[in-house]
């Protein structure tokens, strides 16, 4: 049997574990394309570099280019479409992704198809002189880039002197992505009124609320399916995520409100051949759904929840959709009924002290079958170091577990909050 040449941008062991548990596997060699240390070697995504890079390799590569893939944010979901294009695999249009991934470009082909599922929205230049006089919407609003990841330079704000601070803090950090995205901007044919908005620019939006949650799925061919919903679960009195649990409880109704939202708009955009995951809000009082965001890939962070729960990670759909073939979700096969990904943070700068051992960690995991633990920090690192976080929280470290229902998550998320010590040394 010939093998299918499968290349990833951006492969990292956690996900290769992945790749090669999946039922087309033995049909597939998956190829790193670009490690994950070269796309952060520097403050700014060295855009230019990383696709010469990448072309390189992928035409010095002796055998056939049989598909490419990812599941990262920015850059690598944007870079992927201009790979896939110069080499003829299948992807999505980088107009079509761009109408996903350009906040004020989104926000305005939303409007056309979905206006009554979406706040409002305002576009903000940081730099202008007098942004506080300008902006016409009334406060609260959140204030983002039009592109960035994480919640990177997203800020709640609430009056004139917060909007004065956030915009002291954007405009000496924004270009961290704007430059690069500016980059991937030169290769698509862009609207005259888009091609005015660069990666420099704000977005202004009125707050929605509810039940936050993620609708994952994928198109191929023109054709929209669906494989899971996933509740995204904050902190009590803060914006920051605590975990994201599967499968959602949320009610049928609201699934089938965000399955039509979805396919209206993706239609609308022309978005084809990739998978995706959509960010929505349930308001339960009104019973509306309100769109977050559009990400233009699976979401890393559920991929062991699909393979705990289903028994195949959603790396299902990007492999398969690449090279052509409808997925297969087994729904239900997997070794939990309900499983989470669940985020260790702090809240104040600190000096991490250590990470737990290895044999604390081996305890844990005869308490917790089939936990992982990924820190993001290091002995001796200060958090103010970890780059590109959200604005009110520094992630320590993400830990997957599996349970029985969601009140053994929650009680399996506290035990592991308790006991993987980090030894944070307040900054005075």
């Amino acid at each position: 049997m010939t093998r299918r040449n499968v290349f990833v941008l951006g492969l990292d062991d956690f996900n290769r574990r992945k790749l090669e548990r999946l039922p087309i596997a033995e049909e597939c060699r998956f190829i790193g394309l670009i490690d994950p240390s070269e796309i952060m070697e520097t403050e700014y995504f060295p855009i230019d570099d990383l696709l010469e890079r990448a072309n390189a390799r992928l035409e010095a590569f002796e055998g056939p280019v049989d598909a490419l893939i990812g599941y990262v944010d920015f850059p690598v979901s944007t870079m992927l479409p201009i790979l896939a294009r110069g080499f003829g695999l299948r992807g999505p249009s980088l107009e079509a992704l761009l109408k996903c991934e350009h906040k004020y470009w989104s926000r305005c082909e939303q409007r056309a198809v979905v206006a009554t599922h979406i706040p409002r929205f305002e576009l903000v230049d940081p730099f202008a002189t007098d942004v506080v006089g300008e902006l016409t919407l009334d406060y609260p609003f959140w204030l983002k880039p039009v592109k960035s990841a994480g919640s990177y330079l997203g800020f709640h704000i609430d009056s004139d002197e917060a909007l004065r601070t956030a915009l002291t803090e954007i405009r000496a950090n924004i270009g961290i992505f704007a430059e690069p995205f500016d980059r991937i901007l030169e290769h698509a044919e862009l609207p005259a009124e888009i091609a005015a908005v660069g990666g420099h620019y704000c977005l202004a939006e009125s707050l929605i609320g509810g039940r936050q949650c993620t609708l994952e799925g994928y198109v191929i061919d023109g054709e929209i399916h669906f494989h899971g919903l996933i509740d995204s679960i904050r902190a009590k009195g803060r914006p920051t995520f605590l975990r994201y649990q599967y499968p959602s409880r949320l009610p049928h109704r609201a699934r089938a409100m965000m399955e039509d939202i979805a396919r209206r708009v993706l239609a609308h955009i022309g978005f084809d051949q990739s998978a995706f995951n959509i960010e929505f809000f349930w308001d339960a009082d009104a019973d509306n759904v309100w769109l977050l965001e559009i990400n233009t890939r699976i979401a890393q962070h559920h991929s062991d929840l699909f393979e705990k729960v289903d028994g195949v990670s959603n790396h299902e759909a990007a492999v398969n959709v690449a090279l052509g073939r409808k997925p297969q979700f087994p729904d239900g096969k997997g070794r939990f009924a309900y499983a989470a990904c669940c985020f260790l943070r702090a809240y104040d700068d600190a000096v991490v002290g250590r990470l737990p051992s290895d044999a604390e960690l081996k305890v844990l995991a005869a308490e917790i079958p089939g936990m992982i633990f990924e820190p993001h920090v290091h002995p001796g690192m200060r958090l103010s170091e970890l780059t590109h976080q959200e604005t009110y929280s520094y992630a320590l470290a993400l830990v997957y577990i599996g349970g029985d229902g969601p009140e053994q998550l929650r009680t399996r998320y506290r035990l592991c909050r308790n006991r993987l010590d980090f030894d944070l040394k307040p900054i005075t």
